[in-house]
């Protein structure tokens, strides 16, 4: 496992050893010790997510506050997405910056994204499915969102024409608006 520090260092992108052969491939998507061992880390995932999206859907910015906030390793097993990381921890040097990776079931790219970040993805791909563990659990009454469009963050996503938002996310406050992290 290879772990990449992302330009916001606290972010980084997990690439797992993947050993491909004329019958198709394996690798572990995840081994605590290896993860440990590249990152430096060693969170306590409580909860794997999986959704699948058509081409188009945006579903994010999403985070926690504390003191369910949530750090989050993702995936896509299937099809291709623009994932993205902002930094809403004030005290941070990065802070309302934001970093992005295309992650596919093709390159096998991971994203580890700490406490303290909004996530969101863009799918790219006709249909995708995504999967991300969490180190902790869902919790509504900490949950919040940010608009994708903030003009603040200046997130450049890829023109995939009108996204698809939930209801929430069309409704999500801006940057400026959000509750953060100290």
């Amino acid at each position: 496992m290879k772990a990449t520090p992302t330009a916001i260092p606290d972010v980084l992108v997990i690439e797992p050893k993947v050993f491909n052969d004329e019958r198709g491939f394996f690798f572990e998507s995840y081994n605590r010790r290896a993860f440990k061992e590249a990152t430096g880390l060693d969170p306590e995932f409580v909860q794997d997510n999986h959704s699948k999206s058509v081409k188009g859907v945006l579903r994010g910015l999403h985070y926690q506050l504390p003191p369910k906030a949530q750090g989050k390793l993702v995936r896509v097993v299937q099809g291709e997405v623009f994932d993205v990381a902002v930094d809403l921890r004030r005290s941070s040097p990065t802070f309302g910056k934001w970093v992005a990776e295309i992650l596919s079931a093709e390159n096998k790219k991971q994203l580890w994204i700490p406490p303290g970040f909004a996530h969101g993805f863009l799918t790219l791909s006709d249909t995708a499915e995504f999967l991300y563990k969490t180190t902790d659990y869902y919790a509504p009454d900490y949950e919040r969102a940010i608009r994708w469009d903030d003009p603040t963050l200046a997130i450049a996503w890829p023109n995939v024409g009108t996204p698809i938002l939930a209801p929430k996310d069309a409704a999500a406050p801006t940057f400026a608006q959000a509750e953060i992290f100290a």
